[in-house]
């Protein structure tokens, strides 16, 4: 297929409107959808106007291979135009001279057909254009309550989540509370010296939860009145916690009173230590103008337990005055004898309750021999103290009998398990006798004696000593017989001169043996400072952790 063109030019409306009509006919002919049809239409009649006012507009008309419509307009405003034709135009074209005025009319009633082709369309266009309107106003309107909703939702959760922090943040400030509670409860009961306890409050409570600490027992007399907080003397004579302020605190369990003159600005928090009676106040002064309510009763229970552990103090230092009261008094003066000189040593723990317990005494038998006695009761505290009193008794009334060594203490195991059943106790006798340089030993599960000779030679008895008192067995103990010439010193002592929790109790007696070694001549002339001389590098001024008994015998010449 060959391309066909025609130029037509036009001068006049006439020739104008048939040239309109003539390409309404091929469009129509090629099945150029209406609207195409009237757009391309209605845009030449707009470049054919030229036509109107007696202008010239030159035509051109293509019917291209491919079977689209070209059309070209040559004139004040050029323009061209391509239509895609379902039904190819063939054939030579027309020219506008082929356009009758039957024609025309056609033409004109076929544009109205046209007109009403695309006016129907419209209408169906602005029914849906109507319908798509009103789907989007409901649309939108969904999209509004949507919004609306989803707003109100993201304000819930907003709440929620405030409501969450608000209750995670109480919870991790209850723990932390807890937390500090328990430590503090655990550091205020490590130690039963009251005055430990009074110097750790402030260092547990500042400054974490007050600007300030005093703490004011009632029995010291250090702290003037005039230094005194009256809210202190309220709380120490009602026993109840007190808040003085510039305004009300309305803390639980608080009573308010009216600021104190030691501190105008800020309020007091006083707090009454003690359980069964108050032994002091505790006053804090707050970092602010108020204190926190659940802080405030945290700090009311820490009040409570530091109340407790003065309580305990207090009970435990008695408890250990008596004991020591006791074990002194339990211990006799060493008599003066005939080629035998003696000096002895009694050390209570540096602290705990393990006093009690230890002992030692020399005294005369009947036959005019000496009986040097060390030994050590289980347990401490009182108990320990008055058992420790009723064998040494015992001991006393068996050796008046004339009783030897072993068969003291065979008689004294028996006794304690049957008095006794659940108590043990370790002993070692030595028996000295004026003349003789030989010393009978006998010992129950006791450490072995260091024995330093005249020359300075030392050495640990190593004869194996009995069971302890009071294991329930029968046990019959024997004597051994050492060698003491005139100048040889014996150490009796108790295991907490040469027991310590870092070494066994091998190592002390070694210590001991060099200690015993390293004294002078000049010093065991007499035992007094021996005795002292010994205890000095066995405690290295250090605390101790169980009572101590020395009981050193050095033989002279008759």
């Amino acid at each position: 297929m060959t391309a066909a063109s025609e130029t037509w030019t036009l001068t006049s409306p006439a020739d104008a409107a048939r040239a309109r009509a003539l390409l309404a006919r091929l469009t129509a002919d090629a099945a150029v959808p209406a609207l195409d049809r009237t757009r391309f239409l209605a845009a030449l009649g707009a470049r054919l106007r030229p036509c109107r006012d007696g202008g010239r507009v030159e035509l051109t008309v293509t019917a291209r291979a491919d079977g689209a419509l070209h059309v070209e307009v040559c004139g004040p405003e050029p323009w061209q135009r391509t239509l895609s034709c379902a039904v190819p135009v063939t054939g030579p074209l027309p020219g506008p001279a082929d356009v009758d005025d039957a024609r025309l009319a056609e033409a004109l009633l076929d544009a109205d057909e046209d007109a009403a082709a695309v006016l129907a369309q419209l209408a169906e266009t602005e029914e849906l254009i109507r319908f798509h309107r009103e789907e989007l106003h409901q649309t939108n309107q969904g999209v509004l309550a949507l919004h609306a909703e989803l707003e109100a939702a993201a304000l819930a959760q907003r709440e929620l989540l405030d409501a969450e922090r608000a209750a995670r943040a109480e919870a991790e400030n209850a723990r932390r509370q807890l937390t500090f509670l328990a430590d503090a409860s655990a550091a205020l009961n490590e130690s039963l010296d009251h005055e430990d306890i009074v110097r750790g409050l402030p260092e547990l409570l500042v400054p974490e939860y007050a600007r300030h600490v005093d703490v004011w027992l009632v029995d010291d007399e250090r702290t003037p009145p005039a230094e005194r907080a009256a809210a202190s003397v309220t709380a120490a004579r009602t026993g109840r916690p007190q808040h003085a302020g510039p305004r009300p605190g309305g803390l639980p369990g608080v009573d308010d009173l009216p600021a104190s003159a030691l501190s105008p600005d800020r309020p007091l928090l006083c707090l009454p230590l003690g359980v069964r009676a108050v032994q002091g106040v505790l006053t804090l002064a707050a970092h602010g103008d108020r204190f926190d309510p659940d802080t405030t009763v945290m700090l009311v229970e820490l009040a409570r337990r530091a109340g407790i552990a003065l309580d305990n103090a207090r009970q435990y230092q008695q408890h250990r005055n008596v004991a020591e009261e006791l074990q002194r008094a339990q211990l006799t003066e060493l008599p003066a004898t005939r080629g035998l000189a003696l000096a002895a040593r009694y050390l209570p723990a540096t602290h705990g309750m393990n006093i009690g317990g230890d002992w030692y005494d020399a005294f005369p038998q009947p036959d005019g021999s000496v009986l040097a006695v060390i030994g050590d009761v289980t347990g401490h505290g009182l108990r320990a103290a008055v058992i420790m009193g009723q064998l040494r008794t015992a001991l006393r009334a068996y050796a008046v009998e004339g009783n030897g060594p072993a068969r003291i203490l065979t008689l004294l195991h028996r006794m304690l398990r049957h008095q006794q059943p659940e108590l043990y106790a370790t002993c070692a006798l030595a028996r000295f006798t004026p003349g003789d340089a030989r010393v009978v030993l006998a010992a129950a599960g006791h450490p072995p004696g260091v024995v330093r000779g005249p020359a300075g030679e030392v050495r640990v008895l190593e004869a194996k000593p009995g069971i302890m008192l009071g294991v329930p067995v029968p046990y019959e103990y024997e004597e051994h017989t050492v060698e003491l010439p005139a100048g040889s010193t014996l150490a009796l002592y108790t295991d907490g001169l040469v027991e310590r929790r870092s070494a066994g109790i091998d190592a002390g007696i070694e210590r001991l043996a060099q200690a015993m070694g390293a004294l002078g001549t000049a010093e065991l002339e007499d035992l007094e400072t021996a005795a002292d001389s010994l205890l000095k590098p066995m405690l290295h001024d250090s605390e101790h952790d169980d009572d101590i008994c020395l009981l050193l015998c050095r033989t002279t010449r008759t």
